[in-house]
């Protein structure tokens, strides 16, 4: 049977919390990234190109380790080649769905391969796919700061267009919006965003910060502020919730964020099911 004081353990936790100090900052960083990118990705019907770009970026990663390069450069190339080739083959839906179909084996299958051949710490292998509670040393979270700060401005350049193109492809289109080049610009970001995520929830969970606020958050309001500002804020607490909780327990810290994040998207759905159950009455 197992003890609850064999997953959590509180004691000492003060002085545990200087540990994370950088993953905290980090995860505060990755929840504003996933939480706008988020909201186009769910606008856009791209969460199954999230989890092939993950893959890759997982494979990059895994290489880059094998091979005694910085796994973070390798988790960014991996990331940028499968947003190229789903942002420049995949134009349509059906076709990006069945490239992202072909690049999620070939990329976990390659990361598998590299992780075996890898001869050190297993640590290390297990942390590119389900995270590390305390692999943010300070040359990761700059690498973060400027991830997020380009991530986030291209996004303040590019919201109202993409907001627009995203919406209304073909009327966008009919008023000049470069829609094609918006969407390449995107699913590039979209990828500098899983490179992102993939070095502190892991591979295999970057939906959870990625897909999941937003698709809460789209439950719950369908305006233009409160979306993203609801998807941001899901995502914090997931991200940071889950730290902490992680900090005090004997697990990897990608089960407890996705079950935050998962909890808030299913009380997104009650309160949704409520409103319209009222709204019918």
């Amino acid at each position: 049977m197992i003890d609850i004081s064999d997953i959590f353990n509180f004691s000492n936790y003060d002085q545990l919390i200087p540990l994370v100090a950088n993953s905290l900052w980090a995860g505060a960083l990755l929840a504003l990234i996933g939480g706008l990118v988020g909201v186009f990705v769910m606008h856009r019907e791209l969460s199954f190109a999230v989890h092939g770009i993950s893959e890759l970026s997982f494979a990059g990663a895994a290489i880059f380790l094998l091979i005694g390069l910085d796994v973070v450069l390798g988790s960014v190339f991996g990331s940028l080649l499968a947003a190229a080739i789903i942002a420049f083959l995949g134009d349509k839906a059906r076709d990006r769905n069945s490239i992202v179909a072909v690049l999620m084996p070939f990329g976990l299958g390659i990361g598998i391969m590299a992780l075996s051949l890898y001869p050190g710490r297993a640590a290390n292998k297990f942390g590119l796919l389900t995270g590390q509670i305390v692999a943010v040393d300070d040359p990761k979270l700059t690498t973060m700061v400027i991830t997020a700060v380009i991530v986030v401005a291209a996004l303040v350049v590019l919201w109202r267009p993409l907001t627009f193109a995203s919406l209304d492809a073909e009327v966008a289109a009919a008023r000049g919006v470069n829609t094609r080049l918006l969407g390449i610009g995107f699913v590039m970001l979209l990828g500098l965003a899983v490179a992102a995520a993939v070095q502190i929830v892991g591979a295999l969970l970057v939906l959870a910060l990625l897909v999941t606020p937003a698709a809460a958050a789209l439950r719950l309001s369908s305006s233009q502020f409160w979306v993203p500002a609801l998807s941001v804020m899901f995502a914090l607490v997931s991200m940071l919730g889950g730290t902490l909780l992680a900090l005090g327990g004997t697990l990897p810290i990608s089960p407890y964020v996705t079950t935050i994040s998962f909890l808030i998207y299913l009380v997104a759905r009650l309160i949704q099911y409520s409103r319209a159950k009222v709204v019918r009455n």
